[in-house]
């Protein structure tokens, strides 16, 4: 029986090592700008976010909500949430994971310039005991498991105090190099190796991962950002990565002629839009000039000559599903009326603004940006227009440095409240409110609406609220609206990734599971 049981165990220990792959290297367009999960929010960070460290709460692909730290939770009243933590989790340092972590690591989101924002109606959060924790809200707010999704609890001692240089371990500092910003500590799956900023981030499994029931194969993880589209699907082809997202519509056909290759694709909530900076040229200040703007563009020959059909083009910021749409709001391209409103506003010799967007950072966005400028060009206006590393272009947008800026937003809780929180609300850094409003428009009512729908729990009515909302920033020609992308990934085949991706664009990659590699 002994010699038995051992051949049984041996013959266990060789498949289970026999199916664990030795090394995944996933390519994406662009690095996370930190380590520090706080200090930006982007899908960069949030990828991150994911691969290190756990949320409360995460999204299905239903995007109905999955118990992670959090399991469970219930309203005790309309301002209180009572939230159970899952025991026996670790930290990658080995400290254990409590509510102490949740409180810390919540007390820190509302330092972060970007975070703060999203976190504002929370007014605190306390312990009940190790494992129980409520969370308060100012007003009643109808989004707060959408807030859990984003609350990855850090561990709080690895994090506290000072570095060996004196300086404050729990620092937010962006495109700085803070304690934060180069070491990670957290819950999930894979725990940082080594970083190469814009080359590679390298990770191991995690062993003692509190998670017992991921399908994930996956024992060395690396991020390896890689810019142009078609190098990555070369890297892909070649086999230098197992992985790579996003795939651009051009590259389809591309990735189809490999049998050994899957495109998985997923329909998205992301807008690319066009902000008018009304500070920084007078001009855009005249809503027939904004308007024009927006009737010159023509979203449906963008999606359907650059995209290649894999967008649908926006009339308006909230995408079909979100309680602010609104249907009544048509997509708006002609021409003689764009040049009509330039000629109204007193511009019909035409006028000259610059323009900065991103290279690689979205799907053709550089051949997007230069479509929207000689599309301006049709009713005389002159863009000069700066194309920008991701590195470059952070900074550039949060100086709101042009008169057009070219902007990618999913809407973090896949509401339509987040767009107008960020992007058309007045700016108020003190609140976060209008982080990413570069083009300065500030309406009291929009802002006034915004704030009612958030303490709205009716949804009908909140969706009412929102609509108008919508038809007012539609009106006033607040944002130009470009498209909603559509999302793809090319992969080895026989891979779950089907399973596991998703309308945010994240890829659990804890529970990826690709075709085993020979073991050592």
């Amino acid at each position: 029986m002994k010699l038995a049981h051992l051949a049984s165990l041996l013959i266990f220990l060789v498949l289970s090592f026999g199916v664990k792959a030795k090394e995944v290297r996933v390519a994406y367009a662009s690095d996370p700008v930190s380590l520090d999960i706080h200090e930006r929010l982007s899908s960069g960070i949030l990828q991150l976010s994911h691969a290190s460290f756990d949320p409360l709460v995460r999204w299905r692909q239903d995007l109905s909500f999955e118990p992670r730290l959090a399991t469970n939770w219930q309203q005790l009243n309309r301002l209180t949430m009572r939230v159970s933590l899952r025991e026996g989790v670790k930290f990658h340092s080995g400290n254990p994971f409590s509510a102490k972590d949740v409180i810390w690591t919540f007390q820190r989101l509302k330092q972060s310039p970007d975070f703060k924002g999203v976190m504002y109606v929370i007014k605190d959060i306390t312990a009940v005991d190790d494992y129980t924790i409520d969370i308060h809200t100012h007003k009643p707010y109808p989004l707060l498991l959408q807030l859990m999704t984003y609350i990855f609890p850090m561990d709080s001692e690895f994090y506290s105090g000072v570095d060996a240089a004196g300086n404050d371990k729990s620092k937010i500092e962006r495109f700085g190099s803070s304690f934060a910003s180069r070491h990670i500590s957290g819950s999930g799956p894979f725990m940082l190796v080594s970083r190469e900023k814009g080359i590679q981030t390298s990770f191991k499994r995690n062993p003692h991962y509190w998670d017992e029931n991921s399908q994930g194969n996956i024992n060395s993880l690396s991020l390896i950002p890689i810019g142009e589209a078609s190098t990555r699907v070369a890297a892909l082809i070649s086999g230098d990565v197992d992985m790579i997202a996003p795939v651009v519509p051009a590259d389809f056909k591309g990735v189809h002629l490999y049998q050994d290759i899957e495109l998985i694709t997923w329909p998205s909530t992301r807008l690319m839009s066009l902000q008018l900076n009304q500070q920084s040229h007078s001009a855009l200040k005249d809503i027939r000039v904004r308007q024009a703007i927006i009737h010159a563009i023509n979203n449906q020959g963008i999606v359907d000559a650059i995209l290649e059909g894999f967008g649908t083009p926006a009339s308006q910021l909230s995408p079909p599903g979100y309680s602010g749409h609104n249907s009544d709001l048509l997509v708006r391209y002609d021409l003689n009326k764009a040049r009509e409103l330039m000629r109204q506003a007193g511009y019909e010799k035409g006028l000259e603004l610059t323009m900065v967007a991103p290279a690689f950072r979205y799907e053709n966005d550089t051949k997007v940006a230069l479509a929207a400028s000689a599309m301006l060009s049709k009713i005389g206006i002159k863009v000069k227009l700066r194309l920008l590393t991701q590195a470059e272009y952070g900074p550039a947008f949060d100086r709101c440095e042009a008169d057009i800026l070219m902007l990618g937003w999913n809407a973090d809780t896949e509401d339509s409240a987040n767009l107008y929180e960020f992007l058309a609300m007045t700016r108020n850094e003190e609140l976060g409110l209008g982080q990413y409003n570069c083009g300065h428009y500030s309406n009291y009512e929009v802002d006034s609406l915004v704030l009612s729908a958030n303490s709205e729990i009716d949804p009908n009515y909140r969706s009412k609220l929102l609509r108008k909302i919508e038809r007012i920033l539609y009106d006033e020609g607040a944002i130009v609206p470009l498209h909603w992308q559509h999302l793809a990934w090319g992969v080895r085949m026989n891979s779950n990734l089907q399973n596991i991706v998703n309308a945010k664009r994240i890829v659990y990659l804890g529970e990826l599971n690709l075709p085993h590699q020979d073991a050592d």
